[in-house]
């Protein structure tokens, strides 16, 4: 018995040592990918980084089943055909609250460099999904056409009929034609800022407030800091995808200054929506929207601009995760929601979110970075003995 109870002593020595050790060298190895070309970057940035960058995710940025989070459902949704004004039509989704209406709609743009393969209705579903839930909206996801099959101005156009035949259609979906409002991410916020400029200049619908996450605002070969800092790909988004995109979105040099693309040179920004803008600290895109959030303010359009550092390009893509992205998706959210509940008329605010100051949060945050790093590490370390 005594040599049966010292064995097993003994055994439970070596396993917590070995416990011990492994959770080192994960613990190392965050650290390690958490030093960046650009810089060093959170514990949660540095593996989400690490697994796009080694093709340890798919490359659309839906966060992996393991690490996402589920919810009883409180809408509907379904795929629609929106028609457009050259006889086709659009492929669209739509979530609608099971509570009685009429509810307040928001049009959301994807991201995806304007072209095929790099981002649809169904890769950014999870922010659609989330955005409606915590809204209490119905949110269409408008799948606008992209190149290069269609260049510019096709997605534009798409996009701006969208909002038309939302609101010729509210009562149909239980919706409120008074309360619209537009989003999108990265060239989808592009798109959203376009058809407010649209619609204005059209006497189209009126929109309430615009949500730009991570926006494009110009084709134009401007040099901001953060495009020559972060544009290697490494954060999700590279100069040569910015190119290609423009060569296809806009194979017209002349197109590249019109507002209908590049937004940050509109000759005349006023009589617009007020707009939430988030950027990101590691994106090549952070300057060109903080940029254009002073010009809108700067012409009397009531804006809120909030920096989120210590992540990258599509950030909020991976809110389930991602205490920052949820953050920045909560801010989102909250801002529609009060814009349908009285219009926001506060002065222009930048604010730089760093990140919670709650211990709590911080642990958590950290602790799910190993656990994430844990399941990277032995997803490599199986690749490489199957390789073997």
């Amino acid at each position: 018995m005594k040599t049966f109870m010292k064995k097993l002593r003994v055994g439970l020595m070596i396993s917590s040592l070995s416990v011990i050790v492994c959770m080192l060298i994960v613990i190392l190895f965050v650290h390690y990918w958490g030093y960046t070309e650009a810089g060093r970057v959170p514990p949660k940035t540095a593996v989400l980084l690490h697994a796009v960058n080694n093709n340890l995710v798919p490359p659309d940025m839906k966060v992996p089943q393991l690490f996402a989070v589920n919810s009883s459902p409180r809408f509907t949704s379904e795929y629609i055909d929106i028609p457009v004004s050259d006889g086709s039509s659009i492929r669209s989704k739509i979530y609608k609250p099971i509570a009685e209406g009429p509810h307040p709609i928001i049009l959301y743009y994807h991201g995806g460099a304007f072209m095929e393969g790099y981002g649809n209705i169904d890769t950014h579903d999870n922010i659609v999904r989330s955005l409606a839930a915590r809204t209490n909206s119905i949110v269409i996801a408008v799948g606008y056409r992209v190149a290069p099959d269609y260049a510019y101005p096709t997605a534009a156009e798409d996009s701006y009929e969208a909002l038309v035949w939302a609101e010729k259609n509210a009562e149909l979906l239980n919706g409120d034609p008074t309360k619209i409002a537009v989003a999108g991410d990265s060239s989808g916020g592009n798109l959203a800022t376009v058809v407010t400029l649209m619609s204005r200049d059209r006497n189209g619908p009126a929109i309430q407030a615009q949500a730009l996450l991570y926006p494009l605002t110009t084709f134009q070969d401007v040099e901001f800091d953060s495009r020559l800092k972060y544009d290697s790909g490494y954060y999700l988004l590279s100069r040569s995808v910015m190119m290609r995109a423009r060569e296809s979105y806009t194979p017209f040099e002349a197109t590249w200054a019109d507002p209908y693309t590049s937004p940050l040179h509109a000759d005349d920004l006023s009589n617009l929506p007020p707009a939430i803008i988030i950027t990101a600290e590691f994106d090549p895109l952070r300057d060109e929207g903080e940029e254009y959030a002073r010009l809108l303010a700067a012409s009397g359009v009531p804006v809120k601009n909030i920096r989120y550092n210590g992540v990258m390009h599509g950030f909020i893509s991976f809110y389930e995760i991602m205490y920052r992205g949820n953050h920045g998706l909560a801010e989102a959210s909250l801002f529609l929601r009060s814009s349908f509940q009285s219009a926001y008329n506060e002065p222009y605010e930048f604010q730089v979110y760093n990140g919670s100051n709650k211990g709590s949060v911080l642990l958590r945050d950290e602790a799910e970075a190993y656990a994430i790093g844990s399941f990277l590490l032995g997803k490599q370390i199986i690749s490489l003995l199957e390789f073997n």
